[in-house]
């Protein structure tokens, strides 16, 4: 099925410096591949280059990095000791889109490594998508791993938010009220019958993270920036009532890579 993503939006880039220790072990990755979970941790690959907005890979590894889950994360890109492939896939757990730039552009850079992407997820990888990485899943243009839609939130029916400049927006992660960093992400919708989760919903009901399946692996899926740090809000002068708490990225990974279980929440 083709996605319906609409104009593609535009998320301007910013420049961030994060840094967060690794914390905690993986319980249950649900995957088999003894190289990803040797060493320290399983390794969590993070696409970092032209089709990423700046600093965007550095705080998707740091979430990851803090996780539950103690992934050791390394970069893949154009410019990275890493490039996307097949066998360097093959290496890791899990493979992340950060978020960052327009998707018609982005898609133009990331199309050659599509089959590699859909065959890693397909064999029991898991992938995270975060705003740009999460319209990426879509189809035309996208990867392909999402049965449904990716439709722009801010053109959606009811959505308090109407324009593309970066703000702090009110969601119901798991029927709890949650402020997040948001600058035009998506929502989502999945074709009945198919097998998925919503994490969270937007003030008007649509989805806002989601977990589905592609194949033998799962797909997790967030609009807003569960990964965004004291500095996103303090660039463009934002705040957040609820503090700045990453448990809610902790929550989507560990959905995404445990069929059984959420995280915990912090209250």
């Amino acid at each position: 099925m083709h996605v319906l993503i609409g104009d593609a939006p535009r998320i301007r880039r910013r420049r961030l410096l994060v840094g967060v220790g690794a914390a905690g072990t993986l319980a249950a990755l649900g995957w088999a591949g003894v190289s990803a979970v040797s060493g320290d941790g399983p390794l969590a690959l993070v696409y970092r280059g032209p089709a990423a907005g700046s600093g965007c890979a550095e705080a998707v590894a740091a979430l990851l990095r803090s996780s539950p889950a103690g992934f050791r994360t390394a970069y893949c890109g154009p410019d990275e000791d890493r490039q996307i492939s097949r066998s360097t896939l093959a290496e890791a757990a899990l493979y992340a889109q950060p978020g960052g730039g327009e998707v018609n552009r982005a898609w133009r850079r990331m199309r050659d490594h599509a089959v590699d992407i859909r065959g890693f997820v397909h064999d029991g990888g898991h992938y995270l998508g975060f705003c740009l990485g999460a319209y990426l899943a879509a189809a035309d243009p996208g990867f392909g791993l999402i049965d449904g839609k990716v439709n722009q939130y801010i053109s959606t029916d009811g959505a308090d938010v109407d324009s593309t400049d970066d703000t702090t927006i009110e969601v119901r992660w798991r029927g709890r009220s949650r402020h997040m960093y948001f600058q035009d992400g998506p929502t989502f919708a999945l074709r009945p019958g198919v097998p998925g989760d919503v994490l969270a919903t937007y003030d008007n009901g649509a989805a806002a993270a989601v977990v589905t399946t592609f194949g033998a692996g799962r797909v997790g899926l967030v609009g807003p920036h569960p990964e965004a740090d004291r500095s996103w809000y303090a660039d463009m002068g934002l705040t957040n009532p609820d503090g700045i708490r990453f448990d809610l990225g902790h929550d989507l990974v560990q959905s995404t890579l445990d069929r059984h279980g959420a995280a915990h929440l912090e209250t």
